[in-house]
C-alpha cells in the first residue's frame, strides 16, 4: 500500500491536469445537454464529455496506476476505446430515429428539405 503523501510532484501534476481537463469537458457536455434547446443540438453536447473527457480521465488513471503498480497499466485503454467507439454510433442511431419520427409527424421545426421521407422523394423523382 502506498502512502499518497509520498507520491512525487512530477507524477501528481500531470495526473491532476488530465483529471481537471477530463472532468471539465465532461461537465461542459452535461451543461450542454441541459441548456441546448432542440434534441438535435442536445445529442452533440454529451459526445464531448464521453470522448475527450473520458480520454483525460483514462490517461490520468493510467499514469496513477502505472506509478502505484510500478509497471505499465494499459487495460484502461480498452474502456476508453469502448466508450469512444460506441458514443458516435449511439449518436447516429438516436439522430436517425428522431429524424424519422419527426418526418412521420411532419414536425414544423425541420427544414423543408428534410420534411419528406426519402422514399417519397425517390417516388417523386421517378414520376
Amino acid at each position: 500500500m502506498t502512502d499518497f503523501a509520498t507520491i512525487p510532484l512530477w507524477i501528481i501534476l500531470p495526473i491532476a491536469l488530465f483529471l481537471v481537463i477530463g472532468s471539465t469537458l465532461t461537465l461542459l457536455g452535461a451543461i450542454g445537454l441541459v441548456r441546448l434547446k432542440s434534441f438535435y443540438d442536445r445529442i452533440h453536447a454529451p459526445t464531448l464529455g464521453t470522448s475527450w473527457g473520458t480520454a483525460g480521465i483514462v490517461i490520468a488513471s493510467m499514469l496513477f496506476g502505472s506509478y502505484i503498480e510500478g509497471r505499465a497499466v494499459i487495460h484502461e485503454i480498452a474502456l476508453g476505446l469502448f466508450i469512444t467507439i460506441t458514443t458516435p454510433v449511439t449518436l447516429i442511431l438516436l439522430g436517425r430515429a428522431a429524424l424519422h419520427r419527426d418526418r412521420l409527424e411532419k414536425a414544423d421545426h425541420l427544414p423543408e428539405e428534410l420534411r419528406s421521407l426519402p422514399e417519397a422523394r425517390d417516388r417523386a423523382a421517378s414520376d
